[in-house]
């Protein structure tokens, strides 16, 4: 099983149409959710959407995309839970 990209932080840029948080346009995040969708188009998609980001929004994505592979929850989900 792979876990799906988000990281709570979903906000979509009105000019491209990726989320600030994941890098995934609506028609992405419809396909993450459909039980027809293989591991292969899910690794791909992964792939890709880290093309797409760059900087500091690339690094907060790989931080707290690890932390919830390892966690089962997001740095920004973890932050609001010790609030």
């Amino acid at each position: 099983m792979i876990i799906s990209p988000c990281i709570s932080i979903c906000k979509t840029d009105p000019q491209t149409g990726y989320c600030y948080g994941c890098g995934r346009n609506n028609e992405e995040k419809k396909m993450w959710k459909l039980d027809s969708t293989t591991n292969q188009w899910k690794q791909d998609n992964l792939i890709n959407i880290q093309q797409r980001l760059n900087g500091w929004q690339l690094e907060s994505f790989k931080d707290s995309y690890k932390h919830k592979i390892e966690n089962g929850i997001s740095l920004y989900k973890k932050v609001l839970n010790n609030e």
